[in-house]
């Protein structure tokens, strides 16, 4: 799968990938000392939402567009409360209606303080050109060329021992669920105690589910697992869905989670969405097909 974020920024995925990192940013402010955050795949940092490529897709509308417009007064206080910190950050980026999405080294930029610090890693040269027009003002941040998996043997553990690694790769290249499995591994063991979170796109069922039980397998902490599906099952090249895995989360996020995505999922899709929440054991890859039939039946005939 090549992700091309141009075509996609704003759009559910990101929705709820950076709801969740910001949440985790909100609660490591909670305590003074300082933090870091590790972006691998940090992208351009900034995209326009009348540029072509969103043009084309229109995905933003489906995604951000709808938190932002007429219909977020009516979010129910569970949601409104999960999506404070990341909707504040979007806002941040624009001084009135949505013309641009911030990327995930913006938000964190946005939620940190001044002595916590941000590495921001972009191997493409063209996104890297981007991202410095857009953050490389910011003293906190620190922008470097890395292999997005490289960075996580170079970069950790960080001196602050306390910090975020998002995990965010752009799946062009074969094999990359299999590198983020072992990326994630290798990042544990070099910094154990740090918040990790790994995205992963959903589009087949047996790819996701070997994922999974390498996962489980092969790493001793407890990980919890988030997906959101937009769309039913089929064997096609659309996006239908995505996960995140969240390794050390902060101990409020499941319960947040919980009260958060069946509002979060019927916002972004209505009936057509499901969603899993859990933690991922050994044996229990799970069915993602399955998941999303399960919570079909039961939100259709209700």
């Amino acid at each position: 799968m090549n992700y091309r974020h141009a075509y996609h920024a704003g759009n559910f995925a990101d929705v709820i990938k950076h709801a969740i990192l910001a949440r985790a940013l909100a609660y490591l402010r909670r305590k003074p000392a300082p933090f870091r955050v590790i972006d691998t795949h940090a992208g351009s940092g900034r995209y326009l939402l009348s540029s072509p490529q969103a043009a084309t897709t229109g995905e933003w509308k489906g995604g951000i567009g709808r938190l932002l417009g007429a219909d977020a007064a009516s979010l129910v206080p569970s949601l409104a409360a999960f999506l404070a910190p990341y909707l504040a950050a979007v806002r941040a980026c624009n001084g009135g209606p949505p013309t641009a999405y911030p990327g995930s080294p913006a938000i964190a930029l946005s939620l940190m303080r001044p002595h916590d610090r941000l590495i921001a890693n972009e191997l493409h040269p063209d996104a890297r050109a981007e991202l410095k027009r857009a953050i490389g003002h910011d003293r906190r941040a620190k922008i470097m060329a890395l292999d997005g998996f490289l960075a996580l043997k170079a970069l950790l553990p960080p001196q602050e021992r306390r910090g975020v690694v998002l995990i965010d790769p752009a799946f062009e290249a074969p094999h990359e669920l299999e590198r983020l499995a072992e990326g994630l591994q290798q990042g544990l063991r070099r910094f154990a105690t740090g918040v990790f979170i790994a995205w992963y796109p959903i589009k087949e069922e047996k790819p996701i589910n070997r994922f999974h039980a390498r996962l489980a397998e092969a790493t001793e902490k407890r990980l919890l697992r988030v997906e959101l599906l937009v769309a039913a099952p089929a064997h096609t090249d659309r996006l239908r869905g995505c996960g995140l895995i969240i390794a050390n989360p902060p101990y409020t996020l499941a319960a947040e989670l919980s009260g958060a995505l069946p509002a979060l999922s019927r916002c972004l899709a209505g009936t057509r969405a499901a969603y899993r929440l859990d933690w991922l054991s050994d044996g229990d890859a799970g069915n993602v097909h399955a998941q999303f039939e399960q919570k079909r039946r039961v939100r259709t005939s209700g």
